[in-house]
Order: structure tokens, then sequence, then C-alpha cells
């Protein structure tokens, strides 16, 4: 199988090719100038998709690359916002939150001010239970393994309630914030750092698609038993991606509790899960390049098209506010891609292979 976008060194390491290194070039300089470029709220709206781009890639790394259907992201990213939430409240702020029990000796003792060992922390969190949860979930393959992910899902939705000694159950945690010297408050989570993460999650990924292991992925995907037959060691190339997917969904947990400033358990329902499957079939399961297009169009959709809930004026006729109209207009656009679309809006292609097609046929011709 040809790779396309890197290429090999002497050491084995991938190594990006030009247009890829524009693509990234291109991210990093509206990273830089978005600070400027946008007010509040459009700078929220930034942050909110770059945190989305991080967990859609990654969900489609198990789900698109490696063809497994698993509704599990709701629980990884919990499990990575919660530990996220822990550790950035000192024990003061958890003595005044933890109404419904006194928080345990463990929780009190967890504490720390920097937000990338807590990233970290939240990304091998949820690695190390995609680990643990590997045995049993592999076992079954197809509708039984989104039953049983699915089940996963409430399992930590449900545990998160009950030991409010541990989470504060539903009544959730608040004010995780920075309180600045000048009495003023701060997100954790800022464009800089949202946008390092998805350009670094990016890079990552596309190595693991693009290696020795991404390849076995994709046979897998394409039928797993005659991958078997071919030696491929089913069993560690699923646990691997499984691993790699939550160790990601982890840190995309830890980035939005550091950008809405609170958590509770109603925020990781099966919505969750279901607005990921969305973006990535959208964008085309098994592309990289299509999770990130599906991203910037549902979430950025979705925020774009507010202004449909509000008093509109027609051609002088004054509208009434009709709340909910977006979602109505935006499930028609979904569902007017999807037709002419069926396999998203890249199928399993990159972007940079579209582009070498094109430039192909401009050879040939």
């Amino acid at each position: 199988m040809k790779k396309v976008g890197f290429k090999m060194n002497h050491l084995g390491l991938q190594i990006p090719k030009l247009r890829y290194l524009i693509f990234f070039s291109i991210a990093l300089i509206f990273m830089i100038v978005s600070a400027t470029m946008f007010n509040e709220y459009g700078l929220r709206i930034v942050n909110n998709i770059a945190i989305f781009i991080i967990l859609a890639i990654s969900y489609n790394l198990i789900n698109g690359v490696t063809g497994q259907f698993s509704l599990e992201p709701n629980g990884f990213v919990a499990l990575g916002a919660y530990v996220a939430a822990l550790l950035l409240l000192d024990s003061d702020a958890k003595l005044y939150q933890f109404e419904a029990e006194e928080p345990a000796g463990i929780i009190l003792a967890l504490h720390t001010s920097s937000f990338i060992f807590t990233m970290l922390i939240s990304g091998l969190c949820a690695s190390l239970l995609a680990l643990i949860l590997a045995m049993p979930v592999f076992r079954v393959r197809g509708d039984y393994l989104a039953i049983v992910t699915l089940g996963f899902g409430f399992i930590i939705q449900l545990l998160a309630v009950n030991f409010p000694a541990f989470t504060n159950g539903s009544l959730g945690l608040n004010d995780i914030v920075i309180y600045n010297a000048d009495e003023s408050i701060s997100r954790y989570t800022n464009i800089f750092y949202s946008g390092s993460v998805a350009i670094i999650s990016v890079i990552v990924i596309l190595n693991v698609v693009y290696s020795r292991f991404g390849r076995a992925m994709k046979a897998i995907r394409d039928d797993e038993d005659a991958a078997w037959a071919m030696g491929i060691n089913t069993f560690w190339i699923k646990t691997l991606a499984f691993c790699i997917s939550a160790f990601f969904e982890g840190i995309g947990g830890a980035l939005l509790v550091g950008f809405l400033g609170t958590i509770s358990p109603d925020q990781f329902t099966f919505f969750f899960t279901f607005q990921l499957l969305i973006i990535i079939v959208l964008g085309g399961l098994g592309s990289t390049s299509g999770a990130i297009l599906g991203t910037i169009l549902v979430i950025g959709g979705m925020e774009w098209l507010r202004f449909l809930d509000e008093p509109m004026n027609i051609f002088g006729y004054e509208t009434k506010a009709l709340p909910g109209l977006r979602m109505v207009v935006f499930s028609l656009i979904l569902i007017f891609l999807m037709l002419f679309a069926r396999r998203g809006i890249m199928g399993q292609r990159e972007l940079t292979e579209i582009f070498k097609l094109r430039k192909g046929g401009k050879n040939a011709s």
C-alpha cells in the first residue's frame, strides 16, 4: 500500500511532506492571529471547534480507521474532564463546593496549578482505563461492540452521580478558573492551548495512520478475519487504536473543562457521543481531514445559524422568535449533504490525496 503525504527517513520516522507543512503552518498562523481577529464570542467558537477537532480525529481513529463501531467517547471525555477538575481545584475550593458529601481524603490531596501536567494526567488516566477495558470490549464485534461501549459511557455517568465524595454527585464542580493577581478571572483553556494541542494531535494521528500500525488498522477495518490470517495481531492493534483514541479524548476532556469552567454528569450523555458520530460520518469515516471539516461544519454551523432563533426582518416583515429553528435548518442541511455524499464529504481520502489526484490528472492531460 502506497503512503500518501509522508515519507520515511533513515531512522524510520514519518516526515511530513511540503503540502502538510503548508497546512500546519496555515493552522499555526491562524491560531496566532485569531486572538486579535475575533471578539470574545468568536474566540469561544474557535476554541470550541479546536477542542472538538481533537475529539473527532481521535474518535475517527478507532471508529473510522480501525472500523470498530465504538460508542464510548463520552465516557473517556468525562473521565478526563473530572480528573482535570479535581487536579485544578485546590482543597479549599473542594471543601466549599462539595455539598452532597465530604470530599474523600485523596481528592483533597490532589492539586496542581500546571494545566499542561493536568492534560497529560487526564489523557493517561483515560488511556489506562481503555487498556483495562480492551480485554472484555474486544471479545465482541459490530453491533455487540457498540452496545458494550455504549454501556460503558452510561456507567461512567452513573458513577459520577452516585459517588459524591469523589465527584460532588449531580451538583458537579464549578469555578474551575484562574484567579489573577489583579482579581480578574481567566480560563485555563485559551486558543493557544486548544490550537496547539489540536495541531499536535493531528500530526500524531496522521503519523499513526500512515505507519505500519495504521496499515494494520485499515486491514482490520476491511476484513478482520483476513488480517488475522495474514499474521496481524488484531487484538493488540485494536487495543493500540483504542488507547491512543482514549488518550486524546481524555486531553480533550481536560481542555473542555478548562474552557467551560464547570463540569457536571449531564454534560456527558449519549448525545455527546452522537454529536461526534455525526461529525466523523459527515466528514467521512476513516478520513482525518474529513473529521476536521465535519467539526467545522457541525460545531461552527450550529453557532453561525443561531440568528435563525431570533426575530428577523425579511423584506420589511418582522418575524417572531422561533427557538429551535436553527436545529431544523441545520438538520435539513445535514440530510441534503448525506444524500449527495453518502460516504461523507471526504470519503476515506485525505485532503492532500485529492490535490495529488488533481495534479496527476492535469499532468496526464
